[in-house]
């Protein structure tokens, strides 16, 4: 994002957060300071979580993440935490971020405040919660009086609907208008309003006849009315038309004893069916397993019991039920509620059921515990914070690591050349003068200087060798040993030296570093040849078969050195002889190292003190791994 792109952001009323690909906040406007209360320091580098809850809930920020990473744009609604705890009612959305090149960059991330708004939808929802029941209850029942002898006084809606008379044509009629044939040759309405009046009520289930002759399955509730004399002033009549859940239920009754012997049993998955309303109408083990309920204590309720509060507030079980009606199944992972009270992250799957002529009949629900797999992610993930702050911190040590051996190079070569430069003046004015022990003592200046300028590159190399231009080539190994021959000539010539080489394969590598490599090892195996007899030294392939590596093995004649101490030799500055015998900054093999496993190779070592040493250098053919880095 721009200058003038966060200049733009800074005038918003809308709050903005960017965050990182891995859901760390890189920017926010000021917006974003006031709602949150967090100020804009205590908000960069922090964690999206941080903004869920109180002590953060990663699992769901990072899932939902993950969906606008997939999908491009997600949109949710839900309770948002300030840094005073407060919480705040926000509608948010997260947007993919792609540069020009189509790599991912993150997501910007806008808040929304909808408390007021929430509040009010809240106390609108209540109200039209308790309308829509009064008025769903009217609808849904056929509500009438009756005089004493059983004549119709009243007729709502519900009678309307459910037996299809309008209130002009049915006021004033007996209510055995409503009965069969086999009913009314039973004397079945009279036997009714006899037992009202003997018990109080009188209910049943059974056919009844509408207007138009069809028949449905009704439930009856017949209640006998007493004024405060205690005198039968007549009845009330409620009949609710049963048709479709008699039907209704002897699909399910058929329909059950396949569903239960095949899922009663398993343990694993919560499985279990819900009427068209959403209630719970069976339970098999596993949902007692995971949500901690009986078959008793659950079924009848409503599905939305399972729901943490704000999933509530934000009618999630309804539209879950919306989506699963209008496509067939609707699929995602979530929190949900035990009986407990203790949350689960689960992964559940709704899907609508329908009878053999397409009615709908409810919906089947299948959930599984998701906690343990979550929680190992989460585990994964925090670790790769750490990893991803220590890296961090190695990177800026690194670089102040470098930063200084620069620094020292410069300051400390600089003295050296004094006095290298000042001890030939002395040496070529006053040498003739100076007695003989004096000229000894300019000569162990000179040379000390010399090592002291040595010693210095040594540490500049080997500390930046990171920063060396990665300039891979394909390298002829064979030709980069013919070279180090003429360059150590003279080594060679006072050591009496033969150096014996095998043919080796060509490898991909940086030129300079590959050189100064075998540079090194042939230089260092020269260095340590015995006093009484001539060196030899030998380059060989340790294995020809590997088709991804390249084994070197590098064996002299030399002194040799104790192979308990074959750790230390590839340390800064370890030095298993007497400088005073053999010279050296000990750097050499240290540097040999960091080449080695800066190809993505390794170095190895075998000695015996006075019969030799063999160095064993394992890199590979190419270098993927140091192209990209």
């Amino acid at each position: 994002m721009t200058t003038n792109d966060h200049l733009l952001l800074q005038y918003l009323p809308q709050a903005i957060l960017q965050l990182d690909p891995h859901g760390h906040i890189t920017y926010a406007n000021p917006a974003a300071v006031k709602l949150t209360q967090y100020s804009i320091q205590e908000l960069v580098n922090q964690p999206i979580a941080r903004l869920y809850s109180i002590d953060g809930d990663s699992i769901k920020a990072s899932y939902e993440l993950s969906i606008a990473r997939k999908t491009g744009l997600f949109h949710t609604q839900g309770w948002r935490t300030r840094k005073d705890r407060t919480t705040c009612w926000c509608e948010i959305s997260y947007t993919s971020l792609y540069d020009e090149g189509n790599s991912f960059l993150g997501y910007c991330c806008t808040l929304t405040d909808q408390s007021i708004q929430k509040q009010h939808q809240q106390q609108l929802r209540q109200q039209e919660e308790r309308y829509r029941l009064m008025v769903e209850g009217v609808k849904d029942y056929a509500i009438f009086m009756l005089d004493t002898g059983g004549h119709i006084l009243t007729w709502n809606e519900g009678a309307q609907r459910i037996k299809g008379y309008a209130p002009g044509e049915i006021i004033g009629k007996h209510f055995s208008s409503f009965y069969t044939a086999q009913d009314l040759a039973d004397n079945k309405p009279a036997r009714e309003l006899t037992i009202a009046i003997q018990t109080g009520t009188y209910e049943e289930e059974g056919w009844r006849i509408k207007k138009n002759g069809s028949v449905f399955w009704a439930n009856v509730v017949i209640t006998a009315l007493f004024s405060e004399a205690n005198q039968h002033i007549g009845f009330s009549k409620v009949t609710r038309d049963l048709t479709q859940r008699k039907q209704t239920q002897e699909a399910l009754r058929q329909s059950e004893e396949r569903y239960r012997s095949l899922v009663e049993q398993v343990a694993d998955y919560g499985i279990f069916m819900m009427d068209e309303k959403g209630r719970v109408i069976n339970w098999n083990e596993g949902a007692r397993r995971i949500s901690g309920y009986t078959q008793s204590e659950i079924t009848g309720k409503y599905f939305s019991i399972f729901y943490p509060p704000e999933d509530i507030l934000n009618d999630k079980p309804a539209h879950e039920l919306r989506v699963a009606l209008e496509t067939g199944k609707y699929e995602e992972e979530g929190w949900r509620l035990r009986k407990d009270g203790t949350l689960f992250w689960a992964s559940i799957v709704i899907t609508a059921l329908y009878n053999s002529v397409g009615l709908h009949i409810g919906f089947s629900k299948v959930t599984r515990d998701l906690t343990e797999r979550k929680q190992a992610e989460e585990s994964l993930r925090e670790s790769y914070d750490r990893y991803r702050s220590l890296t961090v911190e190695l990177q800026r040590s690194n670089e102040d690591l470098q930063r200084f051996a620069h620094v020292a190079s410069h300051d400390l070569k600089e003295p050296a050349r004094k006095v290298k430069l000042f001890s030939h003046r002395l040496k070529a004015e006053f040498g003739s003068t100076l007695p003989e022990q004096a000229q000894q003592f300019v000569a162990k200046i000179e040379r000390s200087a010399d090592r002291m300028l040595t010693m210095i590159q040594g540490v500049l190399s080997y500390s930046s060798l990171n920063a060396l231009p990665q300039l891979l080539e394909s390298l002829d190994l064979n030709g980069i040993l013919e070279q180090i021959e003429i360059d150590l000539d003279v080594l060679i010539g006072e050591k009496q030296a033969r150096i014996l080489k095998q043919e080796l394969p060509s490898i991909e590598g940086v030129p300079v570093l590959i050189y100064q490599l075998f540079y090194n090892l042939l230089n260092n195996a020269l260095k340590f040849t015995k006093a009484d007899e001539p060196a030899q030294i030998t380059v060989s392939l340790a294995d020809e078969t590997d088709e991804q590596l390249v084994s070197i093995r590098i064996t002299d004649t030399g002194i040799g050195f104790d192979e308990q101490h074959a750790d230390k030799v590839f340390e800064p500055f370890t030095r298993l002889h007497t400088k005073d015998v053999y010279e050296g900054t000990g750097l050499g093999l240290a540097l040999c190292k960091k080449i080695v496993e800066r190809h993505g190779g390794a170095i190895g070592v075998k000695s015996t003190i006075n019969q030799g040493t063999t160095f064993l250098i394992t890199l590979p053919r190419s270098q993927k791994s140091l192209r990209v880095s």
